[in-house]
Parts: structure tokens; sequence; C-alpha cells
């Protein structure tokens, strides 16, 4: 499920993204209910999404969140489409806009740091990976963290085109490498079978079936034979939690291809002097 971002009016879009427009005024009253405004819509609507998924979300169901009508709601946010981009919006705000803990000279160690804050970001926020990036939100917070981004590339001295295409290439590499850590979260409970199961049954099913697997792949099977893995069910300690054998090949993963990356800059550095 893809979602696109910025259907909605585009005046009043980000007029409450930026919250450039007087807010309704709140009215009291005998009872419960709490008050509504545009910030307590939008937290209702992150946490319907964070619980239930993006497949959740509707004017009715935040709604039902605050005890309110969906109606109630349309005095303070026009429809889904600008709910979801204050959601998205909102949620950025977490991310860090700076590293100060940081040497400012040691950009490499500034970008491993925002990658991986950026990484455990989306994690939280799995639907957050199903906005299309092909239209930004243009709001306060998305841009903030692309100007964080922007300022850790400039340290590394290299030119605006090509800090440009860095951004480009960064920003999917991260999300693409939440994606596989989020779906290896997922994988178990959306299909009720769990991924010793899943790889037990498929591999067995896969030498029987194709016996010379090996001799027709022997680029992916030479793989295993110069550095095979662990063993797929095995799992590790991370703190308290155990973490499952595909989430630690996505992290993994995540790790050593940033770690080339940087690299790839380090090199463009070189080449530049």
């Amino acid at each position: 499920m893809v979602v696109f971002a910025g259907q909605g009016d585009p005046r009043r879009s980000l007029s409450l993204l930026w919250r450039a427009e007087t807010p309704p005024p709140t009215r009291g009253g005998p009872g419960p209910k709490p008050r509504l405004s545009v910030d307590a819509i939008v937290a209702a609507a992150v946490a319907l999404a964070d619980e239930e998924g993006m497949g959740a979300l509707s004017m009715r169901a935040v709604g039902d969140r605050l005890g309110r009508t969906a109606m109630a709601l349309y005095t303070y946010v026009p429809g889904k489409s600008e709910l979801l981009d204050l959601m998205y919006d909102a949620v950025h705000a977490e991310l860090p806009t700076g590293y100060p803990e940081s040497d400012p000279a040691d950009w490499r160690a500034a970008l491993t740091a925002w990658a991986g804050e950026v990484l455990e970001f989306h994690v939280r926020h799995p639907w957050v990976l199903q906005v299309s990036q092909a239209r930004p939100v243009l709001g306060p917070h998305e841009y903030a963290g692309l100007d964080t981004l922007v300022t850790l590339l400039r340290a590394t001295g290299l030119e605006a085109g090509v800090l440009r295409r860095l951004v480009g290439t960064l920003f999917p590499f991260v999300r693409g490498s939440a994606q596989a850590v989020a779906d290896a979260r997922l994988a178990a409970a959306a299909t009720g079978s769990s991924d010793e199961e899943w790889w037990a049954a498929r591999s067995a099913a896969l030498l029987e079936l194709v016996p010379d697997f090996a001799e027709r792949f022997p680029a992916v099977s030479g793989l295993e034979v110069e550095g095979p893995v662990e063993p797929y069910p095995a799992a590790v300690q991370e703190g308290t939690e155990p973490v499952p054998y595909p989430e630690r090949e996505a992290r993994e993963t995540f790790r050593v291809g940033l770690g080339v990356l940087l690299d790839g800059i380090e090199a463009a550095r070189a080449d530049r002097t």
C-alpha cells in the first residue's frame, strides 16, 4: 500500500502544516470530553497508525479515539489527505536536528549517527514507509530533517551538485533498510507462520525439486561456500530482547551497506585533492 502526500488543497494544507492559520476556538462544556485541536487530532491519528497500520486510518476511527464524530474533526482538519500530511510531518519532529556531541570535522561519525536515528525512527513508525517520496509534504519538520542531513554532508567539502545526489542516495538507502527491518517484524504475525517454519518448509522443498541448484546458480551458491552465515534459527540478544535472524540480517546489511556508501564519499573527497 503506497499513499501519496499533498493531495489536499495546497493553501489549506500548507497553512495547517506551518500553523499559519488561526485555529478554530475550542468550546468548553459539561462532560469529560477533551477539547479538540489540530495537535490532538494528529496525535490520535499517529497513535492509531502506529498501533494498527495505515489501513486502519480514517477520520471516523480517529474521531472514535477522541470520543467525537468524524464530522467534529472536519472543523480542524479538512480531510484524510490533509491529516496524513500533518501526521507525516509531526512524527519527523522526533528526529535530532544536530549532533553536537560529535566532532564537527568527523563527518563520517555524524552521518553514521544520523543514519541510525533515521532507521530507528522508521522502525518505530512503519506506516511512514508507505508514504511515497515522489511528492514531499513540505512541512517544517520534514524540512528540518533535510536541513540536518545537508548540514552534515557539507562537512565533507563536496560541491553542492554532488551533495544533492548524496541526499537522494542516503534517504532511500536508510528507508529501504528500515523497510527490511519492519517487514521482518511483521511477517510472522501477518502470515501466521514463524520464520523458522517458513524457511524449513521451503528449503526442504527447494532442495528436493531443484537438486542441481548449486550448478544452476553458482554465484549465489558460492556465497555460502566462501562465507557461510549462521544457521537460520539462531537469535542473538541485544539488551533484553531477542533479535530474530531476519531482522539481524537486515540490520547487518544496513551497517555494511552504510559503510560502503561512506567509503564512496571518502573516495569522492580524495578525488578532489
